[in-house]
């Protein structure tokens, strides 16, 4: 008896008008406690070419920080980063897992730029040196969201977009939104990251968005946040 032949599945992202492309951009946020001035820290950022980061400096412990750490290549974050975290000043801290977060870049299909949408806007956003504060949390949809037709599901996000471009379109908040599925040791599904001029509309942002069916329906897990201004950046 013969095997019934199996697709191979296509693990492209998909944009408006059938374009394609297999490329997404991996973001990890480490937070650690432990402290002082930053500058040790920025000094051995800026020694290293091969890194594209954001450092913050953590709102709410005086000796906390986060690093934002960018790449295609998810080998960066087990090679180069890694290097670096385990020497100089970077190995004197002391890591909180419980805030680390870690996802990638993807598409929902109707983008008609890839390229801008997986690549260029997120790194621009992280980077902005315009947009130095910066709220980062994961969630996880609750399984029922899944169960809801399409058309539906469609509507809910909808609602949620429809404020996100409005805080971006003011410029008072602009969205990194990552996938994490299978890359988050609690099981949440999104890492969002929310960045601009000044923390009250990021907060507010957070607060509108409360209102809406996905949240206040269909999240079973948010948090926890971070909560950091940006010391450092290097070049988009």
């Amino acid at each position: 008896m013969e095997r019934e032949a199996i697709e191979k599945p296509d693990l492209s992202e998909k944009g408006r008008a059938g374009q394609t492309l297999d490329r997404r951009l991996f973001v990890q946020l480490l937070a650690f406690t432990g402290s002082g001035p930053t500058d040790p820290l920025i000094g051995a950022l800026q020694s290293r070419d091969d890194i594209t980061a954001t450092l913050y400096e953590d709102a709410t412990d005086p000796r906390g920080v986060a690093l934002l750490t960018l790449s295609e290549d998810p080998a960066f974050f087990v090679g180069p980063l890694r290097d670096m975290l385990n020497v100089g000043p970077w190995a004197a801290l002391t890591p909180r897992p419980e805030l680390t977060m870690f996802g990638r870049t993807y598409s929902l299909g109707y983008e008609p730029d890839l390229e801008e949408t997986l690549i260029n806007r997120p790194r621009n956003t992280a980077l902005n040196p315009d947009w130095p504060w910066a709220i980062w949390y994961p969630l996880r949809r609750s399984g029922q969201f899944m169960q809801l037709p399409e058309d539906e599901q469609r509507e809910i996000l909808m609602e949620h977009g429809k404020i996100g471009f409005a805080f971006g379109r003011a410029d008072y908040a602009h969205d990194i939104r990552l996938a994490c599925h299978g890359l988050d040791r609690h099981d949440n599904d999104f890492v969002v990251g929310i960045i601009g001029k000044e923390l009250h509309p990021l907060s507010a942002v957070v607060q509108a968005m409360r209102g809406t069916t996905q949240t206040s329906l269909y999240l079973e897990h948010l948090g926890p946040f971070f909560i950091g201004r940006a010391a450092y950046q290097t070049a988009p």
